[in-house]
């Protein structure tokens, strides 16, 4: 039977205790990015967005508009910004828009 600690731990310490001994906060940052990109573009570019990837510390959307991609393409600056302002940590370098 596995030994109790004494000392009491939050269960966001625990969680996080967890989450960094299995490696996996590459997997929720994928998650997070996913749910931030349709958060901060909204329904309408949500629509037309077939794939969202996070390779490392860039950022690879695939638009079905070429119109939307040319369209964005002059704010992708102020879209990284707002999407580490919404993920809470500079996790997005560069966006790719496909």
């Amino acid at each position: 039977m596995a030994q109790r600690d004494a000392d009491p731990r939050s269960l966001k310490d625990v969680l996080g205790a967890f989450v960094e001994k299995n490696k996996l906060q590459k997997g929720i940052d994928k998650v997070d990015v996913a749910e931030a990109w349709r958060d901060v573009m909204g329904p309408a570019i949500a629509k037309y967005t077939t794939q969202i990837k996070l390779d490392g510390d860039r950022l690879m959307v695939q638009l079905s508009s070429s119109v939307l991609r040319e369209e964005l393409s002059y704010g992708k600056e102020k879209i990284r910004t707002n999407l580490n302002e919404q993920l809470g940590r500079e996790i997005i370098k560069k966006v790719i828009l496909r």
